[in-house]
């Protein structure tokens, strides 16, 4: 027995009719060309056509996509350009050559206390050199862990005060910054950065730093009756750090 098929019929916007009600259970079956374009050219016009009461509407233009793409890339370099403007647009620059291209350091024992950082590369003067990172934390926190990495026999602390009661504690969360030591003539100084409304620690360098010379900075501790004594063996030493 044989069963003629019943012949699909076609809508008016070109695409076939499903006898069963469901493209699925009808399996596959090509699609002619030319009722393809037709079907795409319909959904084009139908999409590009205005509206037809445009009365008290306010019609926005459509730019192509590539153009509405290149609008948005430079909308997004204007807008990174205007949060680089004012005094501190270099500072953010060279952030973010140091967030690219980190100077190459390496960190070993130093004559002046312990454990010291070192260039492995040469470094200009005025450049960043590396960003103190650490747990940022509040100063009634600073106090509480001061006192606990004291009972722990933790005799080096590795606490930067970014303001009033912002610290950044390296401690034991850190990177190759908390290894610099204090100098009384030093070649680097830290600098407070404000980078997407958060303040950042970075060290710059005051002058030329030659491959293998120690980086450091002063610590610039608060004066104090228990004094720290300084190991720098610079000619301007204070004999202090505090």
């Amino acid at each position: 027995t044989s069963f003629s098929t019943p012949k699909k019929k076609k809508r008016d916007d070109g695409m076939r009719e499903h006898v069963t009600g469901c493209a699925r259970s009808e399996g596959y079956y090509k699609i002619d060309k030319k009722d393809k374009l037709k079907y795409l050219n319909n959904s084009r016009a139908f999409a590009e056509e205005p509206p037809a009461d445009t009365q008290g509407m306010s019609i926005p233009a459509q730019p192509h996509a590539s153009t509405r793409a290149g609008s948005e890339r430079r909308s997004e370099q204007r807008r990174l350009l205007s949060s680089f403007t004012g005094s501190c647009d270099s500072d953010l620059l060279k952030f973010n050559q140091l967030k690219f291209r980190k100077k190459k350091l390496k960190f070993c024992k130093s004559h002046i206390h312990d454990w010291g950082l070192f260039a492995m590369e040469p470094i200009a003067a005025d450049e960043m050199v590396i960003e103190y990172v650490g747990q940022n934390i509040r100063q009634v926190i600073a106090d509480m862990r001061e006192k606990r990495y004291e009972d722990e026999g933790i005799g080096s602390s590795y606490m930067f005060r970014v303001d009033h009661d912002t610290i950044i504690d390296a401690t034991k969360c850190g990177n190759f910054a908390r290894f610099i030591n204090h100098s009384c003539n030093p070649n680097c100084y830290a600098k407070v950065i404000t980078v997407e409304s958060q303040k950042k620690i970075v060290i710059y360098s005051k002058q030329h730093i030659n491959v293998n010379e120690e980086i450091t900075y002063d610590y610039k501790f608060p004066i104090e009756d228990v004094k720290i004594p300084c190991l720098c063996g610079s000619e301007n030493c204070r004999g202090t750090l505090n």
